[in-house]
């Protein structure tokens, strides 16, 4: 059984769309960070109160891709916008 998240917003960078692809500026921090791909659907998704098996789910219905692969990809994903401090992870019952 998959281990699903709770993801809540805590940061809300500067998001700025170019050309398919999305630029996140932390102001704070002076930092910035490219998203493409699936990450740029993966960052639409993330409003307060989705699980990551929702996120799961809704990928594997846009992209071809196995659940057990997609679900890697989103909790790896998950994990690294937790540790920059954009997103708390708190794991389902």
């Amino acid at each position: 059984m998959a281990i699903n998240f709770i993801v809540k917003n805590i940061k809300k960078p500067d998001v700025t769309d170019l050309a398919g692809e999305k630029v996140m500026i932390d102001f704070e921090s002076g930092k910035y960070f490219m998203l493409t791909g699936s990450a740029n659907d993966i960052w639409d998704m993330l409003i307060d109160g989705i699980d990551s098996e929702s996120i799961v789910k809704s990928l594997t219905e846009i992209y071809e891709v196995e659940a057990n692969v997609c679900r890697d990809g989103v909790i790896k994903f998950l994990y690294e916008l937790e540790k920059i401090g954009f997103i708390i992870l708190e794991q389902c019952d």
